[in-house]
């Protein structure tokens, strides 16, 4: 049964349409596998056997009676702490809200039981998931399987370290500056983060359109897979996409063959360490062999965002956190309390320039993807570090400031546009690294087939940490 921990849902669900897999020996299984290693990794901190089983049950039972199965009949999946889940606690990672409870669920949720899925918990999340790294005041550290005295990274920092671990297949994140892209370059596995809309969202949160929902998954298969159950508008969330998600599994094969590849190692400046630019250096030039055209554009000409980012990164973290300050000051996180500090500081007029900063960035972003199909850069500038720390040793400090060394990510979050992380390889201290593929808006597609290319040609879910 210890095989199933590193089967990929596809073949699960596979197994299952056929009656050669049981989906009670399947969640049975990862179950087991999540009590044998959460409480080295912490990447769960909520758990629902009871809930897991049930459904499992049902699915075996529908599957005996020759009801069609749904797409994800008996395949685990879990939810980040962030996401609210009808009747199962939903923390957010804070003390504020330790016993919420809440009575309604975004679409995802629903729509990933009703495909056949079978949930097995909620996958923790720094406070309010404000920061890129995997700690909270509530539910402690999440950490990393490759390298257990580093950060799993996040925001979906156990959603991360669950796919890596090989504790189920496939996992929900969220990103409004790189939550799903950093955990999966630290943790060596695949996520999306895909058009701003694709995933109907609810509710929605007061950060100015800039988060995704997606998939996290040892395969872009799992992912596409899991993306095809989520994706679609729904009335609840007015910000979502019109039209049902295309074909993203059927299609992902179709290759990249004459498509135009811009590779920036540092978009211009950014500061990249060298064992990471030197695994995403090789790894851009790969889709050369899948016949695409590969042209390093070391300077892409976007504006420079960072005081942006900084300023409405505090300035939402205040408008939505700031009302708890009074109650709950001693008991948060004390680098979100500073950055909500930070940005309750920040005059209106000032808000709003940053704002328009933000919405004109585009016009610099733009010109890029009409000469070309996608973007590669690192997805980060650093390997995984040490647990407890907001900011690598080697690099500058800062009370609350954790974004530079992610810098990488968050301009996509800004442009709404979809972008994959890809495990590109090591580092000499074994830590993994991610090579970000950025496409055009709403070809989420078309990430998930490049994405497709490059683990063909690069493969990774063979690799396991030893933990494992």
């Amino acid at each position: 049964m210890s095989g199933l921990a590193w089967t990929p849902a596809t073949e699960l669900a596979r197994l299952v349409r056929t009656k050669a897999l049981s989906p009670v020996e399947i969640a049975t299984a990862t179950l087991a596998r999540i009590e044998q290693l959460n409480p080295r990794l912490n990447a769960f901190c909520t758990v629902t056997p009871e809930l897991a089983l049930d459904a499992a049950r049902r699915a075996e039972q529908a599957v005996m009676r020759g009801e069609p199965p749904g797409p994800l009949c008996g395949v685990p999946f879990s939810i980040k702490d962030l996401s609210l889940t009808k009747g199962v606690r939903t923390t957010s990672g804070s003390h504020i809200f330790a016993t919420r409870v809440p009575d309604a669920e975004p679409p995802f949720v629903t729509r990933l039981a009703a495909a056949g899925g079978i949930f097995l918990g909620k996958t923790t999340t720094p406070e309010f998931g404000w920061k890129g790294l995997g700690d909270s005041p509530l539910t402690g550290s999440t950490r990393n399987p490759w390298d257990p005295r580093t950060t799993s990274g996040g925001s979906s920092a156990g959603a991360g370290a669950a796919v890596a671990a090989g504790m189920g297949p496939i996992h929900q994140g969220s990103d409004g500056a790189g939550s799903i892209r950093i955990p999966s370059a630290f943790c060596g596995v695949y996520g999306l983060k895909p058009s701003f809309g694709r995933v109907p969202n609810w509710p929605l949160g007061n950060n100015d359109y800039t988060s995704h929902v997606g998939p996290m998954a040892r395969t872009v298969a799992d992912a596409a897979l899991m993306l095809g159950v989520m994706a679609g508008s729904h009335e609840m969330d007015r910000t979502s996409l019109p039209g049902p998600p295309a074909d993203y599994l059927g299609r992902l094969h179709d290759g990249v063959r004459g498509k135009r590849f811009a590779y920036s190692p540092d978009l211009g400046g950014l500061r990249v360490d060298p064992d990471v630019a030197e695994l995403v250096a090789a790894a851009a030039r790969a889709f050369e062999d899948a016949g695409a055209v590969v042209e390093e554009v070391a300077d892409p000409g976007f504006a420079d965002t960072h005081d942006v980012i900084r300023g409405l990164w505090s300035a939402h973290e205040a408008g939505m956190y700031a009302r708890y300050l009074g109650e709950w000051r001693d008991r948060m996180d004390p680098g979100l309390v500073a950055c909500i500090e930070d940005g309750a500081r920040l005059g209106l007029l000032d808000y709003l320039d940053l704002r328009a900063r933000k919405n004109a960035y585009w016009d610099t972003v733009r010109p890029l993807f009409e000469r070309y199909d996608f973007l590669l850069t690192p997805t980060l500038s650093v390997a995984a570090f040490e647990v407890g720390r907001l900011n690598p040793a080697h690099w500058p400090q800062h009370v609350w400031d954790w974004i530079g060394w992610a810098s990488f990510c968050y301009p996509f979050n800004f442009t709404q546009q979809p972008a994959a992380s890809c495990p590109a390889g090591f580092t000499v201290a074994g830590l993994p690294v991610g090579l970000q593929i950025v496409g055009r808006r709403y070809a989420d597609l078309a990430v998930l087939q490049a994405s497709a290319v490059f683990e063909q040609l690069r493969p990774w879910a063979h690799l396991r940490p030893a933990l494992a």
